[in-house]
């Protein structure tokens, strides 16, 4: 399966910098509705089968016009949202105490999936949620599947899933918004990343699990 893991557009706590992870959730700034309307034409060139969104609204607006030009409905899942901030939710992500926030979820990327977030889900809670969603869709028997999800939810699980994405390659790499991470893979054999936010990935040297990003043309 190919896998489209697409961030969700602009809202106003991503101006504002701040750790906005409840239900429902923000909806989107006017940048951000029409970062959702280029996306049709952004992926035009991939054959999707399927449309998911998370819980909370942004992604649900970023993926109506995908879903629309596509002639799909969106699949609602709560799976794929973003990681509960608990304790530190709307607080500055830009600050000390907000970046507690992504250490904990590069954690989990590494390993460390007992690890808690203040007042929040576990990696082995988030990653579970996650990749039954994943699971789902590729039952389904699509060719290519786009999710749109959530920037932290997105960069964790591919540095926790792909065999060719590190955790510091994830976290030098933060996604904008309507960012697109595309993998190819499956539950059951694992996954590759192809490219992240447009550039290649690609291993580096013969060692362990890591990743390069090539610049696109």
């Amino acid at each position: 399966m190919r896998l489209l893991l697409v961030r969700h557009g602009q809202t106003p706590s991503n101006v504002d910098y701040l750790l906005d992870t409840g239900v429902p959730g923000a909806g989107l700034t006017a940048l951000g509705e029409q970062q959702a309307a280029a996306l049709p034409a952004a992926l035009a060139g991939e054959d999707i089968e399927a449309v998911y969104a998370s819980t909370l609204i942004r992604t649900q607006l970023t993926a109506a016009p995908l879903a629309a030009a596509r002639g799909l409905d969106v699949l609602v899942r709560d799976g794929i949202r973003e990681v509960f901030a608990g304790d530190l939710e709307m607080v500055r992500g830009d600050t000390g105490q907000g970046g507690l926030y992504m250490r904990t979820v590069f954690a989990w990327a590494a390993g460390e999936t007992g690890l808690r977030m203040p007042g929040g889900e576990s990696g082995t809670e988030v990653l579970a949620r996650y990749d039954s969603v994943v699971a789902e869709a590729a039952r389904s028997g699509a060719g290519t599947v786009a999710m749109v999800s959530h920037g932290a939810a997105i960069r964790m699980w591919t540095a926790a899933r792909a065999v060719n994405v590190d955790v510091p390659f994830a976290a030098a790499r933060p996604l904008d918004n309507t960012g697109v991470v595309i993998l190819e893979g499956t539950p059951a054999d694992g996954w590759k990343a192809l490219t992240w936010a447009g550039a290649v990935v690609a291993p580096a040297g013969e060692g362990g699990p890591t990743g390069r990003a090539v610049d696109a043309e």
